[in-house]
């Protein structure tokens, strides 16, 4: 049977990012970098993509307020869409554009989907992450539970921030994947797959590393930088989205 090793999720680009997927055996990579808009998101993909993998640009919605943000992962999407609009106005427009829509890192501090919102969108969410570097053991066992409890398929992914954590974690879909339409398709169609993981001390020293990044990621400065100033790129009110979202913006 024909199978696709695929990260599903990463937030760097770059010449190592690749040499390490490919070292990997990954064959796809899903590129989804915070704050940064589809067009920019798609060239840097078309840029790193080639005969061995393929780049496929995503991106990872923040909804709600930053305060209580919950994080949602859109591939196949054909416009853009803001950060910072309430969870049902943005699933409402992901099923609008046919994306698949994945719950990263489900019940994950303050920054995902919890389990309420799990059961409550069942039907519009294609897959929950039962496996992150970020995640404590039992937030993985948690994941995987949350998973099981509602029959839907899991993924996983290196959420790799930093480039040494590209390939550590993979999922691999039983079909042959050339494009990113053919992911959306086996995403949304709950094509069966298996999520794998590399162990020992190196991958261990990883999960530390992503999660002290995790610590920078979250201070003060970001909140200003990002939401008090109003200024990032997909802040739903940036004149790019002529004020399309502005009924569901949270700010």
């Amino acid at each position: 049977m024909p199978t696709t090793r695929v990260d599903l999720h990463v937030k760097v680009l770059n010449d190592t990012v690749i040499r390490r997927a490919k070292a990997a055996d990954i064959d796809v990579l899903v590129y989804a970098p915070h704050f940064t808009r589809l067009p920019t998101i798609r060239e840097r993909a078309a840029a790193y993509s080639d005969d061995d993998i393929l780049v496929v640009p995503a991106r990872e919605v923040f909804t709600g307020s930053y305060r209580d943000r919950k994080h949602v992962l859109a591939i196949g999407l054909e416009e853009c869409v803001p950060d910072y609009i309430t969870l049902d106005g943005a699933l409402t427009e992901l099923a609008r554009q046919d994306a698949a829509v994945l719950a990263p890192h489900p019940g994950f501090l303050t920054v995902s989907l919890t389990p309420a919102d799990i059961e409550a969108y069942r039907d519009r969410i294609d897959a929950v992450e039962t496996y992150n570097p970020k995640h404590a053991p039992h937030n993985n066992r948690r994941a995987r539970r949350l998973a099981d409890t509602h029959g839907m398929p899991a993924f996983g992914s290196s959420y790799a921030h930093l480039a040494g954590t590209v390939g550590e974690v993979w999922t691999t879909i039983d079909t042959t994947i050339t494009s990113g339409s053919e992911l959306t398709a086996a995403l949304r169609d709950g094509v069966s797959r298996t999520v794998d993981h590399d162990t020992g001390l190196s991958h261990y020293r990883q999960r530390i590393a992503e999660k002290l990044h995790l610590g920078y990621e979250n201070t003060w400065e970001k909140l200003d930088r990002v939401v008090l100033s109003g200024m990032e790129r997909t802040h739903p009110r940036q004149v790019a989205y002529d004020g399309r979202f502005d009924d569901i913006a949270v700010y």
